[in-house]
């Protein structure tokens, strides 16, 4: 909680998204750690953030995941959904790559074969998330 605690102050938000991401990467079988390393690149922790091509959210999850995955009233501004979305949708892409996460990373970012978006993930990682 103390690591998250400069994205934001009130400790019962931080407590509630740090169980949010670890029961959602678990069930998509994914390192709580990666997921937090995924989200201070995307939105940096802003819940309400939106990107210039209209993703948003925590995970940055694009709209048109919600007739693929979830459903039109879905709203992607919400904790629990934005984590579930994301963490599937990783997870997705990680069985796509076979396993390869630097590829799955790519993909999620939209960057495949590019190496920018893995790099600054596993440096958020490696940084301030502890995860060797």
């Amino acid at each position: 909680s103390t690591r998250l605690k400069r994205h934001l102050e009130n400790a019962n938000e931080r407590i509630n998204l740090l169980k949010v991401v670890h029961q959602e990467a678990t069930i998509a079988k994914l390192p709580p750690e990666l997921v937090l390393a995924v989200i201070q690149v995307e939105s940096n922790f802003n819940r309400y953030a939106i990107s210039s091509v209209g993703a948003q959210g925590l995970m940055q999850i694009m709209p048109f995941w919600l007739g693929e995955i979830g459903k039109p009233e879905d709203n992607l501004f919400d904790i629990d959904t934005n984590l579930r979305f994301g963490c599937t949708i990783l997870s997705i892409y990680l069985e796509r790559e076979k396993g390869d996460m630097h590829r799955a990373l790519a993909r999620y970012n939209g960057s495949v074969g590019k190496h920018w978006y893995p790099r600054r993930v596993y440096t958020a990682l490696r940084k301030r998330w502890y995860m060797q």
